[in-house]
């Protein structure tokens, strides 16, 4: 990884650079659905553990107002951050060094403010993604990588579509990865975003400790506002974890080589236990009545902790044949006027994983069987 090559790419904010994007919504005919008022609200996106692959960018204490310091090694945590590290071999004179190297980017803590999971109904918000550019782009990533991912859904049993649409959520296929650079962004939000402080100098150690590891210079590395890297955007504890080196040449590169970064994220879903050829979502059919406190909410509400059998008791039916022992959530996406509601399954609950929101899970399921059936059409 000493050589690595940057092509230009921009910044990717969701719903915002590709707030733009305009297409027919798909159509869904298995989900319930009933009439409602417009709504502006959907789930928002709930703050990542550092193991998650991407930037994980809501959070709801109230903001704090910072204080502001010309030079990161100002700080009061500074200090702190630096005793910390030193304890694990670093030097302070390099700590020091890489702490005035770093830029604050207010771009960043604009950015951070306004995710698009927090604003957008799933009627909006899969616009953004599930269009026919994407899908085409998707097709033409598959053409191309098709053994790579041939080898990794039989390595890690994650389908060929669900590794493609990942990356085509995340970077459209690697053509958007992220201008800042890692340093400024975890620095930014480390140190001036009190909200969130603790969680990103958290990643701002894992970012030093990878470019030890995979000896980079530290200014060298870019991506996102929120410091996700490569085609699949891990940020940098989830790199440390969960990247591969899937062609055996000795470097674990998910900036520049597509072989890495599929194996990685197809690995990174293995981890988190995705479970072979078991569906993701399922419709259902509902009883009179809807509890809300049935409906899971902020990030603990992800987790499938109600059986299908103490689903199927409440009058809330699968419309697949499924083990009464399973778990799963109840979803409720809104589209227009209407309401869909789905059984979001154990895959499902995976998706989340990688980004901890219904929206974007139901996103990539979505985009995932617009490219496939787009592949096996071309195919």
């Amino acid at each position: 990884m000493k050589d690595i090559k940057w092509v230009g790419s921009s910044l990717l904010i969701m719903g915002l650079a590709l707030g733009g994007c305009s297409s027919k919504p798909e159509t869904e005919t298995t989900a319930v659905t009933e009439k409602q008022p417009k709504q502006q609200q959907a789930e928002a996106k709930q703050e990542g553990k550092p193991e998650k692959a991407s930037e994980q960018v809501k959070e709801t204490e109230i903001p704090e107002q910072p204080v502001r310091f010309d030079r990161y090694t100002e700080y009061p945590d500074a200090q702190l951050f630096i005793e910390e590290m030193k304890s694990e071999g670093f030097s302070e004179a390099y700590l020091t060094e890489v702490l005035n190297q770093a830029k604050r980017q207010e771009s960043i803590l604009e950015a951070i403010s306004r995710p698009a999971e927090g604003r957008l109904t799933w009627g909006r918000y899969r616009k953004i993604f599930i269009e026919p550019k994407r899908i085409s782009q998707g097709v033409k990533f598959w053409q191309e990588n098709r053994d790579v991912l041939v080898k990794a859904e039989k390595t890690y049993g994650v389908p060929a579509e669900i590794i493609v649409a990942i990356i085509g959520v995340e970077t459209r296929y690697g053509r958007i990865t992220g201008s800042y650079r890692v340093l400024d962004a975890l620095a930014t939000l480390g140190f001036d975003y009190p909200r969130r402080s603790k969680f990103f100098r958290g990643q701002l150690k894992e970012y030093l400790r990878l470019v030890r590891e995979e000896s980079v210079d530290v200014t060298s590395l870019k991506g996102s506002y929120a410091g996700a890297m490569g085609y699949g955007q891990f940020i940098p504890s989830s790199y440390r974890n969960y990247a591969v080196d899937f062609d055996q040449d000795g470097q674990r590169d998910i900036w520049n080589n597509k072989t890495d970064a599929i194996g990685s994220v197809a690995n990174y879903f293995a981890e988190h236990g995705w479970k072979k050829g078991e569906p993701v979502i399922s419709a259902v059919s509902l009883p009179a009545t809807l509890e809300e406190d049935w409906f899971g909410k902020g990030r603990k509400g992800l987790t499938p902790k109600v059986t299908l059998g103490e689903w199927q008791e409440r009058g809330v039916t699968p419309g697949l044949s499924l083990s009464p022992e399973g778990k799963a959530t109840l979803l409720r996406l809104e589209i227009e006027e209407d309401k869909q509601y789905w059984l979001g399954l154990h895959n499902f609950y995976v998706i989340t994983r990688y980004n901890h929101s219904n929206l974007y899970a139901m996103a990539v399921y979505r985009l995932s069987e617009k490219i496939k059936q787009a592949y096996n059409t071309a195919n």
